[in-house]
């Protein structure tokens, strides 16, 4: 399997904010937010793997300042980082007043998807080839975001049962690896 740049994999979903995206003082919904982030990290995970894709986990939702009814939002996504059947999307979302043109850094999520083969079982991708220094120290705070997620796990599971948790954390961590 030939490696991929992250540049094939970008995309981006540019959506106004209407009525049914606020609330009653006129900030958007977060959930709508998240949805949005989750839908534009599928379609760059799609273009990297070809392959139908879940979602595994949103590692961080970060919001920076609110979206208002009738701001045009841009979200963009690229793969951070490949792995067997897995990788890390980066998404950059960002509001712009659309009578002023002020534009502004809202949210950045980091997603974890996993490809699918026809069965629906995990199925393997193309690695990720960084081409620029951004690429590769996105790539670096991939694979530390992953092992924090590996490490954190694996202690919840021994925490929870003792010895045997810790041998099923384990193959857990090697399932996830795969």
């Amino acid at each position: 399997m030939s490696t991929k740049p992250p540049s094939s994999s970008s995309a981006q979903l540019i959506r106004w904010m209407g009525i049914t995206d606020a609330n009653s003082v006129g900030n958007v919904h977060g959930g709508t937010i998240m949805r949005l982030a989750d839908e534009v990290a599928a379609l760059a995970a799609i273009k990297h793997c070809h392959r139908r894709v879940v979602t595994a986990a949103m590692d961080r939702m970060n919001f920076l300042v609110p979206i208002y009814l009738g701001d045009l939002v841009t979200l963009s996504a690229t793969v951070n980082a490949a792995w067997k059947t897995s990788m890390e999307v980066g998404v950059r979302v960002e509001a712009e007043n659309p009578r002023t043109g002020q534009l502004r850094h809202t949210n950045t999520a980091y997603i974890t998807m996993v490809a699918l083969d026809e069965r629906g079982r995990p199925a393997e991708i193309p690695p990720l080839e960084a081409e620029t220094p951004v690429q590769r120290r996105r790539m670096r705070e991939a694979e530390l975001r992953r092992a924090n997620r590996l490490a954190e796990r694996t202690q919840i599971l021994a925490d929870r049962q003792g010895d045997a948790g810790a041998k099923a954390a384990d193959g857990a961590r090697r399932a996830w690896e795969s």
